[in-house]
């Protein structure tokens, strides 16, 4: 597992890490950059990279041109352990065959 304080820390780990990185679970909302942007930056350098968003405002993912994305793999805090594990297990199954 890494973590990381920060979004831009994120993404150093994201460049440097010399292992496959299965899953990012990101806050929406992070100073200095959002974690959508974070998200966007690492899929673009990591594309078998999933991504589970969180965030205690609602689900705030949308598509472009603003409208909600009901597919974008979100958990609303606060969240216990269980639904949380249940969610990752849910978005790295999703799409295997």
């Amino acid at each position: 597992m890494l973590e990381s304080g920060t979004a831009a820390q994120a993404l150093v780990l994201g460049e440097h890490h010399p292992a496959r990185i299965d899953l990012l679970i990101t806050d929406i909302t992070l100073p200095q950059m959002d974690g959508l942007e974070l998200a966007r930056r690492l899929v673009a350098l990591r594309p078998e990279m999933k991504v589970l968003y969180t965030s205690g405002y609602g689900n705030p993912v949308s598509l472009p041109g603003g409208q909600p994305d009901p597919d974008a793999p979100f958990i609303q805090k606060p969240f216990q352990a269980a639904a949380l594990l249940a969610k990752v297990r849910e978005v790295l199954d999703k799409g295997r065959p």
